[in-house]
């Protein structure tokens, strides 16, 4: 619990992501961990077809690249993972200035995803979606 490497690696997470809890890298941790368990399960099986299931899945979410294998999935890191974070998104695609500014966006509801309101920035977000990640303009009174 109190690895100094560990406090060290989770607060630059916190910071270059936006990140306000531990918790959201505990959750991208899991994440991670459930598909590389999975990929060891099916390198030992060699279940040819579902290995294309997940790499397929994982090429959707954006996570890996066309043309991946299982050591692919094996190599990914929490880093990887948090990257597809719709808070992460939004800050890359230039439509905030900051990962917080982001994340204040989403939570206020100015945030479109795929024309529907998005107030989470956990989500992730599939590749398919984040051309059709919108800013909704203020609207004056």
């Amino acid at each position: 619990m109190w690895d100094k490497a560990r406090i060290e690696r989770d607060k630059k997470l916190k910071k270059d992501f936006g990140l306000v809890r531990e918790r959201e890298i505990w959750r991208a941790e899991t994440t991670l961990r459930k598909y590389r368990r999975l990929a060891r399960q099916l390198v030992a099986l060699r279940d040819k077809e579902k290995e294309k299931n997940l790499i397929s899945k994982l090429i959707r979410m954006g996570i890996l690249k066309k043309g991946s294998s299982l050591d692919d999935v094996l190599g990914l890191t929490v880093e990887d993972v948090l990257g597809r974070r719709l808070q992460t998104v939004v800050f890359k695609r230039g439509l905030a200035n900051t990962p917080k500014h982001a994340r204040q966006l989403i939570a206020h509801g100015h945030v479109k995803v795929n024309g529907r309101k998005s107030k989470y920035s956990g989500k992730i977000v599939l590749k398919y979606e984040e051309e059709k990640i919108e800013v909704i303009p203020k609207l004056k009174k």
